[in-house]
């Protein structure tokens, strides 16, 4: 019988290893190979088709929309499941991505759960589940490893596309902040900037930027029940300026640390590194950095 295979396509390093690992542990018969962008990609598939495709969207030279509908034109891809990791929970990308044929959505950041479910419910619909349990070590069978999932039978196994939970929270974030997000923002120690980081599950924390580089982000955020983890992936939406600009940074939190040096610190600092590559992005941080509106280098008692 032959293997199950998944083709993992991002420009970041990081995203692809949390992808990876999080399918080699509940799928051990999954055969995974890997593309860093969108071209590298239709290579690889024009020399051998995949069982499913778990996409970035925002990529240099071929972008993860561009890649679909470039799968969608190819006779032994056309049916293959293709699914977007992405952090572009907005309405229009959605229906974007709808038109040109995505199977399914992974809103960025994600949790190992919802990787997982996402994965058994588009290779359930492709028929290829059972190939891919069949080769698995009994062990995993017996610990329900490839229990029905409960996603798939609430929604009757319809081939429907559902906006993932995380995006939607974040841009009804986005139409107006919640007064609470507002109360808190205003009461932080002051900062270089403002904007909101986004863990998996949905939760999203307003944050003060204290400073700011090319590769990564010092953020001060108010201590909740839900405490960021290190090595947790999360989005940081950065707005600055007079237009208002926004970028979405995808990457992981590298340090967790109280802000103030007392056991009950009401606020946390937190080292938030980039993965993404993406030029467009670095040329946004680079005009921010050059605005002054935030600092070249890292300066926490400032």
């Amino acid at each position: 019988m032959s293997k199950v295979s998944v083709l993992v396509v991002d420009d970041a390093t990081f995203i692809r290893d949390l992808v990876k690992k999080g399918l080699r542990d509940h799928f051990p018969g999954i055969q995974i190979e890997e593309a860093v962008n969108g071209r590298k990609a239709q290579q690889m598939l024009t020399r051998q088709p995949v069982d499913l495709i778990l996409c970035d969207w925002e990529m240099p030279e071929m972008s993860g929309l561009e890649l679909l509908s470039w799968c969608r034109e190819q006779e032994t891809l056309k049916i293959v499941p293709f699914i977007m990791v992405t952090s572009r929970g907005d309405k229009e990308n959605v229906v974007q991505a709808i038109q040109a044929g995505v199977s399914d959505f992974i809103g960025k950041p994600f949790s190992n759960e919802q990787l997982v479910t996402k994965v058994k419910k588009a290779l359930s619909r492709a028929g290829k589940l059972q190939a891919l349990a069949a080769s698995a070590p009994p062990k995993m069978l017996s610990t329900g490893g490839f229990a029905n999932d409960s996603l798939s039978a609430l929604t009757g196994g319809k081939a429907a596309v559902a906006k993932p939970a995380a995006p939607a929270v974040a841009a009804a974030a986005f139409a107006g902040k919640p007064a609470a997000a507002k109360a808190s923002a205003a009461s932080a120690p002051s900062g270089r900037g403002q904007g909101q980081l986004r863990l998996p599950g949905g939760a999203i924390l307003s944050c003060v930027i204290k400073a700011l580089s090319l590769k990564e982000a010092l953020l001060v955020v108010k201590r909740t029940e839900v405490l960021p983890q290190v090595l947790e992936s999360a989005v940081l939406d950065l707005e600055q300026g007079e237009a208002a600009e926004t970028a979405r940074l995808n990457g992981y939190l590298h340090a967790v640390a109280a802000f103030e040096p007392k056991p009950d610190s009401e606020w946390l600092q937190l080292t938030f590194k980039f993965v993404d590559r993406d030029p467009q992005k670095l040329d946004y941080i680079s005009r921010l950095i050059a605005r002054g509106t935030v600092q070249k280098h890292f300066s926490p008692g400032a």
